[in-house]
């Protein structure tokens, strides 16, 4: 599932016209940078959400083969928004999620999570990144993370915007528009919210600054 609903609110005035998803970093979308991710760790059934200009995602993903779950009448969130596109992702226990704001070099995300995933001791698995790290954020993290990787509401890790999550951690949530941090406050509950350092670069495309660091990552990744 990659979230591009959003308004962009924090990338104005670059996104009055456009959805964040369509502003180009080192020569293309910011969704493609994601769906290159997707592509390059084999998973084989993608599905992108829009609201805001859903139109030109809709126009972007013309023949791609990826479905978009279209929120019309409102949007949805996080949560309310994957709940909304479980009928295009088909029956599973669990799934990725990928925010497109981000760009990443290193090791590929989704790959990593996907070897750690033990759906045994977790409900829910982040990729984070060490708020040293975190490039284009600011603020003192997210997330604390023990030794076994098991995850509270904290500081020293950032959430990167890519995890694994069970399904079954929606059962239960309000109709409409809700945030999936009441899916982790959930797991976080029972011990089954976990975490995971990535140990490449990422850089935080919120914001207009955001695309030149965000472009230096990815040169500087480029040159070796």
């Amino acid at each position: 599932m990659l979230f591009a609903a959003g308004f962009g609110t924090r990338m104005r005035p670059l996104t009055a016209h456009r959805p964040k998803p369509l502003i180009r970093v080192a020569g293309k979308p910011l969704l493609d940078h994601a769906l290159g991710l997707v592509h390059d760790a084999g998973i084989a059934r993608t599905v992108v959400n829009a609201h805001y200009l859903a139109d030109q995602i809709v126009t972007h993903l013309d023949g791609s083969g990826i479905p978009v779950s279209v929120e019309a009448l409102e949007i949805l969130d996080t949560g309310g928004g994957l709940r909304a596109a479980l009928p295009l992702l088909g029956q599973s226990e669990a799934v990725f999620s990928l925010n497109t704001d981000a760009v990443w070099t290193g090791p590929n995300p989704l790959s990593a999570l996907a070897e750690s995933w033990d759906p045994n001791s977790m409900d829910a698995l982040m990729a984070l990144i060490p708020v040293e790290r975190a490039q284009g954020h600011k603020g003192a993290g997210d997330f604390t993370m023990d030794a076994e990787g098991r995850l509270r509401r904290g500081q020293g890790f950032v959430y990167s915007g890519a995890q694994i999550m069970a399904t079954r951690l929606l059962d239960g949530m309000p109709d409409g528009a809700f945030s999936l941090t009441r899916c982790w406050a959930a797991a976080a509950e029972t011990g089954r919210l976990h975490g995971l350092a990535h140990a490449g670069g990422w850089c935080d495309v919120g914001h207009p600054g955001g695309i030149a660091e965000a472009e230096a990552l990815l040169a500087e990744a480029a040159n070796g």
